[in-house]
């Protein structure tokens, strides 16, 4: 047999295989019988593959009573108490670490201050930290994988960073690096795109296949939600909607263009506008206290003159780009998440407003933009990069093919 036929043979296996587990995943407790229905694989390769997850513990057998009161029935279901991840979640200047089980339980999370330096260094440091980590919290569980989420861009699928805003990671192989030093499968992704996947698998979008999460914090991301899998391009990172052009006129963009919809409605931008105002000679309460975006929110829902003024202006903004999403990608729901979410009394009626104004009929479907639901997590998208590697194939294979 070529190599060739050898790959090819593996490849099916993986994709029957993950598609045997996606359906007890998704409906379980589900019966072998009626596995084979809904996969189209003949029964003896269900058998095959259910008894391999089976040994791996990757699912269990349930009995219950026939509803003919004849002998006990057989399903299957997922088992997630005994698997565990870490997710890391690469800032901007500083480290988040979590360890899950694939349930989402935590079991141990911690937080360093994480300053850029050469590459190789950095590398180092973060292998240095990973596994200090491990050590502390993961002793004697089955860890199988490491997920690094982070801001910037990635190529997952060839697990690499592209860019990121405070390291000198452009064109590192972080994946193959890390998960040569750890001993364990490493998944990285953008950190918006990751968190709505966790939206989808475990969060605020779960009960639809088509979503947009929008993130509005240092910049504007989106993650895009398509028949329940992440939109992207060739392993790629798409849907930067912080960089939409809104305003010939506007500000200049740490991407050199003027105008984009970052240099209006991100954290930095609504600040700048604040001290602008204050500066000018506006009231407000904002001027006895320290600037931040949560006193901002704070303020506009106290009825700040000022504070309501930049709230209502960025939620305009953010509505007119929207609705030019909502009309691209017609999704069931809009997820909202970031500091904004704080004054969401305010600011969501404007955006609703533009999006049903500036969107096809059909599309919005009187759907209002909700809030996500992990809007403090920062860690939790990496639980969903290893999940999807489960669902997809890639991850489930490497720990079919180890011995029980």
């Amino acid at each position: 047999m070529t190599h060739g036929k050898i790959a090819n043979v593996d490849l099916v296996k993986q994709v029957n295989s993950a598609a045997v587990y996606r359906l007890i995943d998704h409906a379980g407790p589900i019966s072998r019988v009626r596995i084979a229905e809904l996969s189209h694989l003949a029964p003896a390769s269900v058998t095959k593959i259910t008894r391999a997850l089976l040994e791996h513990g990757l699912i269990q057998e349930l009995a219950h009573q026939a509803s003919t009161g004849g002998r006990r029935a057989i399903s299957l279901a997922t088992v997630t108490q005994p698997f565990y991840l870490i997710s890391v979640k690469l800032g901007r200047e500083e480290l988040r670490l979590t360890l899950y089980n694939l349930a989402g339980d935590e079991f141990g999370r911690r937080l360093l201050p994480f300053p850029s330096r050469e590459a190789a260094n950095l590398l180092a440091a973060l292998h240095r930290h990973i596994d200090d980590f491990m050590q502390a919290f993961g002793s004697g569980k089955q860890i199988i994988a490491v997920a690094v989420i982070m801001p910037g861009l990635t190529d997952a699928q060839h697990g690499q960073v592209v860019y990121h805003p405070s390291y000198p990671l452009a064109g590192v192989p972080l994946a193959a690096q890390l998960g040569h030093q750890l001993k364990l499968p490493v998944f990285i992704g953008n950190d918006t795109r990751a968190q709505a996947l966790a939206e989808h698998y475990f969060g605020a979008s779960a009960d639809c296949l088509d979503s947009v999460l929008v993130r509005v914090h240092h910049g504007v991301g989106a993650g895009i939600i398509t028949e329940g899998r992440i939109f992207k391009s060739q392993g790629r990172d798409v849907a930067e909607m912080g960089h939409i052009h809104m305003d010939p006129l506007g500000e200049r963009c740490d991407c050199g263009n003027v105008g984009c919809l970052e240099t209006m409605v991100a954290d930095a931008a609504l600040l700048r506008q604040a001290e602008r105002m204050l500066s000018q000679g506006y009231r407000s309460s904002l001027a006895n206290q320290t600037l931040s975006i949560h006193a901002l929110c704070r303020a506009a829902d106290e009825g700040d003159h000022l504070a309501l003024t930049i709230l209502r202006r960025a939620a305009e903004r953010l509505g007119q780009a929207l609705a030019i999403v909502v009309n691209l990608f017609n999704p069931q729901r809009v997820l909202l998440s970031g500091a904004l979410c704080e004054a969401e009394d305010i600011v969501f009626p404007i955006i609703n407003q533009a999006i049903s104004h500036q969107s096809l009929p059909g599309f919005h479907q009187g759907q209002p933009v909700m809030k996500a639901r992990f809007q403090h997590d920062q860690t939790i998208g990496g639980l969903a990069l290893v999940k999807r590697a489960l669902l997809e194939g890639e991850l489930l294979q490497r720990i079919l093919e180890k011995k029980s």
